[in-house]
C-alpha cells in the first residue's frame, strides 16, 4: 500500500478553477496495488457486516464491482439522471463545483436491508449524503462508507452518523 499514493495524480483547476481533481485511474493500471487495495477494502467490517454494496457513479463502480466480486456481495448502483431504466428513487445534491442528482432502481433495493456504500473519494460528502438519504428514506440500514481516498481538510465524514473508513488520507 506504500505505492498507492504515488499512483494518484492531481489535476489543478479541473473540472473548474479552484478544484484539485484527484485522478485514481493509475491505481487500476497497477494490478498488484489494485489487488492489494481490494483485498484490504474487503476485509473491512463495513463490507463484512453488509448484505449488499451500493457504489456511486462513476469511479465508485470500479472499486464497488471488484469488492462485490471478491466479497461475494451483490452490488447496487447509484447513477446520474437518465442512466437507469425502471422505477427510480432520486435526490438532488450539491458538490464542490455544482449540483447534480443520483438515482437508484427501486426494485434493486427490495432484496436487502443493510448496505456498505463504496466510492473512490470522499471530499465534502455531497454524493454519499445523497445516497444515504435515499437509503434512509426507503428504510435501509447503512453499515458505513468505505473509500480509497479521503480529503480530510473538507471534513466530509462529519456529515455522517455511520462509520467511515478511508484507505488513504490526503
Amino acid at each position: 500500500m506504500k505505492k498507492l499514493e504515488s499512483l494518484i495524480k492531481t489535476y489543478y483547476d479541473f473540472p473548474k478553477k479552484g478544484i484539485a481533481f484527484k485522478d485514481i485511474l493509475g491505481i487500476i493500471q497497477d494490478t498488484e496495488v489494485f489487488r492489494e487495495l481490494i483485498h484490504k477494502m474487503c476485509s473491512s467490517k463495513i463490507i463484512k457486516n453488509s448484505e449488499a454494496i451500493i457504489s456511486i457513479e462513476a469511479r465508485g463502480f470500479i472499486f464497488g464491482s471488484a469488492i462485490s466480486l471478491q466479497a461475494s456481495k451483490p452490488m447496487i448502483v447509484a447513477r446520474k439522471p437518465g442512466k437507469l431504466p425502471g422505477e427510480l428513487i432520486q435526490e438532488n445534491y450539491s458538490l464542490e463545483y455544482g449540483e447534480n442528482s443520483l438515482a437508484i432502481q427501486k426494485e434493486a433495493l427490495k432484496k436487502f436491508s443493510s448496505y456498505a456504500i463504496v466510492d473512490d473519494l470522499l471530499a465534502t460528502g455531497g454524493t454519499v449524503d445523497c445516497v444515504a438519504n435515499l437509503l434512509h428514506q426507503n428504510g435501509k440500514n447503512i453499515c458505513g462508507l468505505i473509500t480509497v481516498i479521503e480529503l480530510q481538510e473538507l471534513y466530509g465524514r462529519s456529515k455522517f452518523n455511520f462509520p467511515v473508513e478511508s484507505i488513504l488520507f490526503l
